[in-house]
């Protein structure tokens, strides 16, 4: 029985998806949900220079966190929320480092589902999860 459970989330169809099934799961075991949104540095290059989007994104995940918080308490699960810096990690490692500090027993996240050159180029958040994890992760994909 899994009684904290990690729910990564970036805005998208796919994290959406893997809350819905989360906060499902957190009602029927009686768990508690942390929600992370994990911020990356980002810039923007104009022939100006580098703007940073960094606080942009930051702000952006503070609504995505404040919106899914709304729906657990909604669904009367017990939530807190996470917003932390990936810094130098990728995003992958951020989310394994923050399941182990929050002593998760599960993590349910998106997967986009990307294959072939798209993989490659993008590379897979939920599959450095996959292989770093010492925890389940359950994986959801939009339809």
């Amino acid at each position: 029985m899994y009684k904290k459970i990690l729910v990564p989330l970036d805005g998208s169809k796919t994290s959406t998806a893997a809350l819905a099934e989360a906060l499902q799961f957190a009602g029927e075991q009686g768990a508690r949900l942390t929600l992370l949104f994990v911020c990356e540095s980002m810039y923007y290059i104009l022939a100006e220079g580098p703007v940073d989007l960094t606080a942009s994104i930051r702000r952006e995940g503070e609504t995505i966190l404040s919106a899914a918080a709304a729906q657990a308490r909604e669904a009367r699960v017990e939530v807190e929320v996470a917003l932390v810096d990936a810094g130098e990690r990728r995003v992958a490692q951020a989310i394994i480092e923050e399941a182990e500090r929050r002593r998760a027993d599960l993590i349910a996240m998106g997967t986009h589902g990307r294959r072939g050159v798209q993989h490659f180029m993008l590379g897979s958040v939920a599959e450095g999860v996959i292989r770093q994890a010492t925890i389940p992760v359950l994986l959801l994909r939009s339809t």
